[in-house]
Parts: C-alpha cells; sequence; structure tokens
C-alpha cells in the first residue's frame, strides 16, 4: 500500500496495520462506517487493498464523535509513555489525517479529535504523514496526552509523541469493543458447535485425572477443539499455552457434576446417551438444563437479548423475527448489534450500513449477513437453555424473516 501521496485512508490502514496486527492476541478493532463506502472523496475510489486492511467496520461513538478507528490491545511500550494498564488491555481511539488535492493538512484538528475521545478511551492517536506533522502539532499533542503516528511514503508508521494511558468510565458502544477483543467476543469464530453439553462437559474432562483430549474423544465429541473453544466463550475455562484452567463458573460445573454422580467420571456416563438428541436438553436432562441456563446466563450477551426480547414482548411485539429483533437491538444498542449479529465482512457491513452507520434494513432478509455463531450456535445454545422458543439455523439455510426469536416464558 505504499503510496507518494497518503490518502486519510492509506494513513489510518498502516497506522491499523502498526497498532493492531492480525496475530496479537486479544486485540480487537473496527473502523468507521466512512471507510467501508467505494469513495473517500468525490471521484476519489478507496483502493480495495486498503478496504481489506480497514474491515471490519462500525460506527462506534467516543466522547462527542465518532473516532475514525477503535480497537483495544495490549500495546508494545514504544507505543506508550507507560507499559502497563492494568490487567486489561486499553481501549484505543485513532484520528487520521491525510492529503487531500484541495486543502492541508490539518494534524491539530485530528489532535483536538482524538483529545476529545479520551472521555472514553484510554488513549488516542493521531495518525499523519511524517512531514505533515509540525512542531507545534507535537507541542499540542503533548499538552494533551494524545499520541503522534508519523507515516512515511513507504507506509512505515512510527511514534513521534507517545500518549500516558488513563482510565476512563465506559460507554456501551466502548463495551461492545471491548466484548470483541475478550476471550467471549464472537469477532471471528466462537461457537463451532450447536449443544451445549459439549462444552458442559470440557470443564468434567479437564478435571478427569485422564488426559482431557483423550476423555472428551472417547466419552463426550470428537471436536476437541471445537468444545475447548466454546468452553473458553462461556467462561467455563481459562486457555493458557501449557493447560487449561478451570474458571470459577467451571469450577461449578465439576462441583454439580461431583455432587450429582459422585465422581467426574460418573458425571460423563449420561453423555454418551446424548449424542445426537434433537430433544430440547433442558427436557432431555432437566437439571443439567438448569446449569445450563446459569452457565448461557453469565454470557455477556445473553441478559441484553433476553431484556430486550422481554421489552419488544411488553410492546405488544410478541414473536418477532430475526430482521425486527435486529432492527430493533440496533435503535437502542447499535455498536454491539453489528458486533454480535453481523458478519464482519467488508462486503456485508458496508451492504447494511451506509457512511452514517444507519442500518439498510432491507439488506436484513438476506441470511448470508449474519454471523453463524450468534444465529446458529448461541442460539440454538438458548433454545436448548429453555430461553428461547426456537433453535437456530445457519445462515445459508436463514430467513431472517421468518427467523423467530421470542423469550420461551416472557414475563407479564
Amino acid at each position: 500500500m505504499a503510496s507518494a501521496a497518503l490518502s486519510e485512508p492509506a494513513v489510518l490502514a498502516h497506522a491499523k496495520q502498526r497498532l493492531f496486527p492480525e496475530a496479537a492476541e486479544q486485540t480487537y478493532a473496527v473502523v468507521d462506517t466512512q471507510f467501508g463506502t467505494d469513495n473517500w472523496l468525490a471521484g476519489q475510489p478507496i483502493d480495495p487493498d486498503i478496504q481489506a486492511v480497514l474491515a471490519p467496520f462500525n460506527h462506534v461513538r467516543l466522547g462527542s464523535g465518532y473516532p475514525d478507528l477503535v480497537g483495544v490491545r495490549a500495546l508494545p511500550s514504544e507505543l506508550l509513555a507507560v507499559e502497563r494498564f492494568g490487567e486489561e488491555p486499553p481501549l484505543i481511539a485513532i484520528e487520521a489525517k491525510g492529503y487531500r488535492a484541495d486543502a492541508a493538512i490539518d494534524v491539530e484538528r485530528g489532535i483536538l479529535q482524538a483529545y476529545d475521545r479520551l472521555a472514553e478511551a484510554n488513549a488516542a492517536y493521531v495518525a499523519a504523514p511524517t512531514d505533515a506533522v509540525s512542531e507545534t502539532a507535537r507541542t499540542l499533542a503533548r499538552e494533551l496526552n494524545v499520541g503522534v503516528l508519523g507515516v512515511d511514503a513507504n507506509g512505515t508508521v512510527e511514534p513521534i509523541e507517545t500518549p500516558r494511558v488513563v482510565g476512563n468510565r465506559t460507554s456501551p458502544d466502548a463495551t461492545a469493543i471491548r466484548f470483541q477483543a475478550s476471550a467471549q467476543g464472537v469477532a471471528d469464530a466462537s461457537f463451532g458447535l450447536n449443544h451445549p453439553k459439549n462444552y458442559l462437559a470440557y470443564p468434567l474432562c479437564v478435571y478427569h485425572p485422564a488426559p482431557t483430549q483423550r476423555v472428551l474423544e472417547d466419552r463426550v465429541v470428537a471436536a476437541v477443539d471445537g468444545a475447548r473453544r466454546g468452553a473458553a466463550f462461556l467462561g467455563l475455562i481459562d486457555r493458557d499455552p501449557d493447560r487449561d484452567r478451570l474458571t470459577p463458573l467451571g469450577r461449578e460445573v465439576v462441583r454439580f457434576g461431583i455432587e450429582q454422580y459422585g465422581s467426574v467420571d460418573a458425571a460423563l456416563s449420561p453423555f454418551d446417551g446424548w449424542k445426537r438428541s434433537r430433544k430440547r436438553f433442558c427436557e432431555l436432562a432437566p437439571k443439567w438444563g438448569l446449569l445450563t441456563r446459569r452457565v448461557v446466563w453469565a454470557y455477556p450477551a445473553t441478559q441484553l437479548l433476553a431484556e430486550e426480547l422481554q421489552t419488544m414482548h411488553n410492546d405488544g411485539i410478541t414473536r418477532p423475527s430475526l430482521v425486527d429483533f435486529v432492527a430493533w437491538l440496533h435503535t437502542h444498542h447499535p455498536t454491539f448489534t453489528v458486533e454480535l449479529f453481523l458478519s464482519g465482512r467488508s462486503a456485508v457491513r458496508s451492504r447494511v450500513l451506509d457512511a452514517d452507520g444507519r442500518l439498510n434494513v432491507d439488506a436484513l432478509a438476506d441470511g448470508s449477513v449474519y454471523h453463524s455463531p450468534t444465529v446458529f450456535q448461541l442460539k440454538a445454545m438458548l433454545y436448548h437453555a429453555g430461553v428461547l422458543t426456537d433453535r437456530g439455523a445457519e445462515p445459508h439455510r436463514l430467513d431472517p424473516t421468518e427467523d423467530v426469536w421470542a423469550l420461551r416464558t416472557p414475563i407479564a
């Protein structure tokens, strides 16, 4: 993406690659929807290669506006004035400035915009061509605690000024991005299996004296990686490089198994009989169903979904379709709705969201725009737990206008 004239999308793409490399763990970043359109300025299309780097897109409000990029990552020390920020990686906002044919680069304005984002971000930067950053701009950035990233014609990004990390209140939009960067986010892949028994069994297998993989394959399911990943997304285990560790919720699953059956080995006995069962899990195994309900209720998205479905029911919308539900959710929780339900592919978000983040409801009738771990696997688990009336469907088999999202037991 080297360019002699660094446009704003190109500057932002280089900055994103520098601060948010794909290989980094606990990393997630979204770029504002204005960059997901075909043209950046009138008659100036955005290079598809640049747009691919910038994706996924969302319209995230921080402070009084919408930064060009919002992301979460534990940045290396050369990018920050301090090396650590507690146990959680910081929320980062970036404003980009680039060359235009008819105007000079206003780096100072970008610094002021980035400073505004510090109302809710932990660190803020302005990214601009290196030769456009003046001493005046550097002085202003230091005074306002805004980082400055210089981008050269070859795309190399170097910190010119480094910010201090600050602690700030968390808005709902910021929480949605933090969720995606966490072990429970659904950005790339999460629930690969659609029955909760496979995830509940995983902490039992971790606690079992025999090797975890062998026990899981012999007693529960052959898809070990999928079960392990889903157990982590549900907060049952913490995945460390050397071993899996049970979380407090995972230990509670083990306690339940020992209390009900006497040992974890005995607790695994009924799992073989549940293979390929189509019956709702809370009816097939009521006590396990109650445990499943407790586990999925602890998943961050569940409470939001249930509360909004209850509100719709109170308003007389008793059996909303997926289209109805997503449109409703986007009105009240736009950033979270996009991250949870819509595929992160550039073509999808550019089709469903306009440059200002407004929703194209007509596009929601196409099942291919949805994120499978939510509309298929998560919904299936909520069905088996007795929360929802209907099970999930894979996007290629999904009719969003007929797919019902309703509480099995709404409160009058």
